[in-house]
């Protein structure tokens, strides 16, 4: 959603009070909310210019006059946890919301890994999908929106829902584990306010007086509040798209001829092993296009009849899938994974065909490797990697996109989208998962990161509420020498906000897929930032941190290097040596170290580096290996002694 239809929400709250002249609410203080216990309570809306407008909560009335802008502000006197309780509020009409708790609110906000929601985990998190009915545990979801002129409400598709089995599924998923962690703990309601959007950089959710000390966001978010501009390049990109994707349509010779149907003989069409990129096995200059798959499977008699589960893995970028000529699903996102129910009407003995059109707008196309592959028919697992029969059917050129037409990449687009409506209300703090967009640009979020931090906390008026950060999870191919790093660099500049009063980190590098920039675990995510929680907002003596580069001496041919959060101790996980400490002489040229626990320090060395000067540790996209943690279990953040 764009700008304009953020203005027109604006315009429509205040057609409803010329035309009714009555209280109005922001979207989120209303049936089912929590807010934010022991602190002063931030209530508003909007009124008829000098409507008086009167709030009965707990016992106490309190009253305010709507201004010349129409709004009105409320501040309920500080209460402990507890509810459910009624709030009345009374103008020309009277508004009665219902099931209010009084707990701690934390804003969930970030890119794609905390918009993740529980379903798509929910594979591994059954049980706990299962138990979690909770009345105490809330989520408000804000709909996802760009914006980039001010804006006063926001939108929902459901309002405040409190956990059970059915609606945690569309709950962040880092967020409710979070919170249970907590509940677990404090037995206080937890209300999380769920403000993310997947694919967006840290710029985009600041506003344009933080970004005036970076021109080239600032002077983006500056053009794009012209409406008409942004609508025009959107209609422009549309038409591009439409015109990309009919042309591809209409020239797929496996559309016109039918190939997903079982008579189509295949038997010319060429091999390909899956999963892997079609660039890579003969087709090594399709860049945009649609390529056809097709493969035989053998059922045993005793599975005829009966409902199949196909799993197809991730994608690049859009299948449609048919099971012996039917069409059982399709996906548009190569982030998501394929799961596909086939009805038992379609499940014969014998042989049987599965056919996949895979459409790719741009780069390399086909499946992505290490992901399941099978069709699962009771307790029968039948493999799908090996050789799949494939044929070109269109080529052309890529869909490429013009930057400016990913307005959730300008600067500000979060803020006024999404973010600015909720300024204001009382929260205990902010839980944040972002980065990945910003991987290329690591040395300017040093400074990019705390400026936003810093935005946030200017603008709530709330002084330095927790925020509580993850950094980022592992990701790509190992490789097996020392090298440079952007995600490693990224990380790095991650810990430095950790310089800023209350604030506190996840380190989450051993919990990544190197294939996924989505990894299924978000428990150890949530739980990991719950103990930082506890820490840093709830002022528990607790280590909440694994052990963090303090320090280095160059001792001879070794150098010995320091931590904090060292908890009860060094440890190495599962025992054996130390691994991914990379050493290098002035030179710079870091090759892999032998490394040694000795009390609270680690020594590093290799016997070919006589005159050390630097150590690297987990520098790396995916330091598969890695293994310094303290004894609480918590893993070491990456860090490196030269600069």
């Amino acid at each position: 959603m764009y700008l304009s239809k953020a203005i027109a929400g604006f315009l429509l709250i205040m057609g409803t009070l010329t035309a009714g002249a009555q209280a109005v609410l922001p979207a989120f203080i209303s049936d089912g909310m929590v807010l934010q216990r022991e602190i002063e309570i931030p209530v508003w809306g909007w009124a008829s210019p000098g409507e008086k407008v009167e709030i009965e909560f707990r016992g106490k009335t309190y009253n305010t006059t709507a201004g010349p802008d129409r709004k009105w502000s409320i501040s309920i006197d500080p209460t402990s946890a507890g509810g459910p309780y009624i709030m009345t509020i009374r103008a020309s009409n009277t508004l009665a919301l219902n099931d209010i708790l009084i707990g701690d609110v934390w804003l969930c906000s970030g890119q794609s890994n905390m918009q993740y929601e529980m379903y798509k985990s929910r594979e591994i998190y059954e049980a706990e999908i299962a138990a979690s009915a909770n009345d105490m545990i809330r989520q408000f979801k804000v709909k996802r929106r760009i914006g980039f002129n001010p804006t006063v409400d926001v939108e929902t598709d459901n309002g405040w829902q409190a956990a059970d089995p059915e609606t945690v599924l569309n709950f962040t998923a880092v967020g409710y584990f979070f919170a249970k962690n907590l509940y677990d703990k404090y037995e206080v309601p937890v209300g999380l306010i769920n403000c993310s959007y997947g694919g967006t950089p840290a710029e985009a959710w600041m506003n344009e007086e933080a970004l005036k000390k970076y021109p080239h966001y600032y002077s983006k978010a500056i053009e794009f509040r012209d409406s008409a501009l942004v609508d025009s390049i959107t209609r422009r990109d549309r038409q591009y798209a439409e015109e990309w994707n009919r042309h591809v349509a209409e020239n797929d010779m496996g559309l016109r001829e039918m190939w997903y149907l079982e008579g189509i003989n295949a038997g010319a069409w060429s091999i390909m092993p899956v999963p892997n990129f079609w660039n890579d096995f003969g087709l090594k200059e399709v860049e945009g296009g649609v390529v056809w798959f097709r493969k035989e499977i053998e059922i045993p008699a005793a599975m005829e009849g009966k409902d199949a589960l196909l799993r197809l893995g991730n994608i690049v970028s859009k299948d449609v899938t048919y099971f012996n000529g039917v069409k059982v699903g399709n996906t548009t996102n190569k982030n998501d994974a394929r799961k596909y129910i086939v009805d038992g009407s379609l499940v014969r003995a014998g042989k049987n065909i599965i056919t996949i059109r895979v459409l790719n707008e741009y780069g390399e196309g086909g499946f992505i490797r290490d992901k399941p592959y099978t069709l699962e028919i009771g307790d029968l697992l039948i493999d799908l990697r090996g050789d799949w029969h494939y044929k070109m059917s269109v080529s052309t050129k890529p869909l490429r996109r013009e930057d400016a037409t990913r307005f959730q990449d300008a600067g500000s687009s979060m803020y006024h989208g999404m973010l600015e409506p909720l300024i204001g209300y009382a929260i205990k703090g902010v839980i944040w998962y972002q980065g990945e967009s910003n991987v290329s640009r690591a040395t300017e979020y040093r400074i990019l990161f705390p400026d936003l931090i810093k935005n946030w906390r200017e603008e709530w008026g709330q002084g330095d509420f927790p925020f509580l950060f993850v950094q980022l999870a592992n990701k790509n191919v190992v490789k097996t020498v020392p090298g440079e790093s952007n995600l490693a660099s990224l990380q790095e500049a991650q810990a430095m906000a950790l310089s800023l009063p209350n604030t506190g980190m996840a380190v989450a590098n051993d919990i990544g897929e190197w294939n996924d920039v989505h990894p299924l675990n978000k428990s150890d995510v949530g739980y990991r930032l719950s103990l930082a929680a506890r820490k840093v907002a709830y002022g528990e003596d607790l280590v909440y941190s694994g052990p963090t580069y303090e320090s280095m001496q160059i001792a001879g041919d070794t150098i010995i290097i320091s931590f904090s959060n060292k908890g009860s101790g060094l440890t190495v996980k599962g025992g054996g040596e130390l691994k991914h400490f990379s050493i290098a002489g002035e030179d710079k040229n870091f090759v892999w170290a032998e490394a040694r626990i000795e009390g609270d320090k680690v020594i590093v060395w290799n016997k070919n580096v006589v005159s050390p000067a630097a150590v690297r540790y987990a520098w790396a996209d995916n330091p598969a290996g890695a293994n310094l943690y303290n004894k609480e279990g918590l893993p070491a953040s990456c860090f490196r002694t030269d600069q």
